[in-house]
C-alpha cells in the first residue's frame, strides 16, 4: 500500500519519520531554534530559543519525542485523509494547501503564545504536524461530506463532515477552558481555518472574489 501512495502524501510520511529519528538521536536543545516559540520567547530566562521565522514550517515536522502516540496519530490522519486529496487535487495543490494549513496554525498559536506571555506565562515551543492534519480533515469534510469514516477509540461509524463539526467543537470548547494543557488546540484550529479560507479562494466564494485561479468548484464524492 506504502509504494501506491501519491507521492507527496508519501514524502510527507517519510519526512515526518526521519525527523523524528533525527530527534532521538540529536539533543533537543540542539534542535530547539525548530521548534515553534513565542515571539517575545528571547525574554524568558527558561527558553531554549527565541523565535525564528523558518519555525512556521519546521515546527510542523516535529513531535514530542516522549512517546509515540503524537506522531502515529497525526502519521494515521495523514494517511487516511492526504491521500484521497491529493488524488483529486493533484500534488502541487495538495502540498500547497497542506503547507498553507501548517502556517496558519502557526500564526495563531504565536497569537495565542504572545497573549499567554503577556500575561505573565512561561515561553512553551510548539512542535507537531497536527495543524496541517487538521486542515485535511476540514478539507476531506468539505470534499467527501457523506464519505463514512470508523473511528478507533469509540469505534462508532460517522460522516466526514460529522467528524468535522464534533473535531471543531471539542478543540473550541478544550482551548477555552484549559481542560486540557499542553495541547495547541488554537493551532489546530488555526489549520481548519486557513485551509477553509484557501479553498473558499480557490471556488471564488465570499470572502473572496470569483476568477482567482482554479476550479471554481471541487468535485465532491457522495
Amino acid at each position: 500500500m506504502f509504494s501506491n501512495l501519491p507521492p507527496i502524501t508519501k514524502a510527507l510520511l517519510i519526512a515526518n519519520g526521519l525527523v523524528f529519528l533525527l530527534q532521538l538521536v540529536i539533543p533537543e536543545g540542539a534542535l530547539a531554534s525548530f521548534m515553534l516559540w513565542p515571539i517575545g520567547s528571547g525574554d524568558d530566562a527558561y527558553a531554549y530559543s527565541q523565535f525564528l521565522p523558518w519555525q512556521v514550517l519546521t515546527y510542523g515536522f516535529m513531535h514530542d519525542t516522549g512517546g509515540l502516540f503524537h506522531l502515529m496519530f497525526n502519521m494515521l490522519a495523514l494517511l487516511m485523509f492526504g491521500a484521497p486529496l491529493e488524488h483529486v487535487w493533484g500534488d502541487k495543490r495538495f502540498l500547497t494547501y497542506y503547507l498553507v494549513c501548517v502556517v496558519g496554525a502557526a500564526v495563531c498559536q504565536l497569537l495565542v503564545g504572545w497573549w499567554a506571555m503577556e500575561q505573565g506565562g512561561r515561553a512553551y515551543p510548539t512542535v507537531g504536524a497536527s495543524g496541517g492534519v487538521f486542515g485535511l480533515l476540514l478539507a476531506y469534510g468539505m470534499l467527501f461530506p457523506n464519505q463514512r469514516i470508523m473511528l478507533l477509540i469509540p469505534p462508532i461509524p460517522m460522516k466526514a463532515r460529522t467528524l468535522v463539526i464534533i473535531y471543531g467543537v471539542v478543540e473550541l470548547v478544550l482551548g477555552i477552558t484549559g481542560r486540557m494543557p499542553g495541547v495547541a488546540h488554537f493551532a489546530h484550529l488555526g489549520g481548519m481555518l486557513f485551509g477553509w479560507l484557501l479553498i473558499r479562494y480557490w471556488r471564488g466564494q465570499p470572502p473572496f472574489g470569483r476568477g482567482r485561479g482554479g476550479p471554481p468548484r471541487m468535485r465532491r464524492v457522495h
